[in-house]
């Protein structure tokens, strides 16, 4: 990911939760806060609900790759938390890149125009 950096501490993840504003579909809930700095910050969450460590590593390396590939596309500055509900567990990659694209033009964050 070339202009994005990823949420690693816990606190970073509390704050977005708690200062950001959310908006859900049936398989995903995105988090969004900006960050004042000149590049986006990601973190994806998956719980133990969703399935075993490989279905989830499985769904968390779907919704980086798919916010990879139209990552010129985002505005810049923001902290992104993607947290994965259990029915993504059985999503192919254009599900999960049609379900996470749709929450970020939501959140007024994705440009098409690029």
């Amino acid at each position: 990911m070339i202009f994005t950096d990823s949420l690693k501490k816990n606190t970073d993840f509390k704050n977005v939760y708690s200062k950001g504003k959310s908006k859900a579909n049936r398989y995903f809930v995105v988090y969004v806060l900006e960050n004042g700095k000149e590049y986006n910050r990601i973190g994806v969450s998956v719980s133990k609900k969703t399935g075993n460590s490989v279905e989830r590593h499985r769904i968390k390396r779907l919704i980086k790759e798919s916010y990879r590939l139209h990552e010129k596309m985002f505005n810049s500055g923001l902290d992104i938390v993607v947290i994965a509900r259990s029915g993504a567990a059985d999503l192919s990659f254009k599900y999960v890149e049609s379900a996470l694209l749709h929450l970020l033009k939501l959140h007024k964050v994705y440009n098409e125009g690029f």
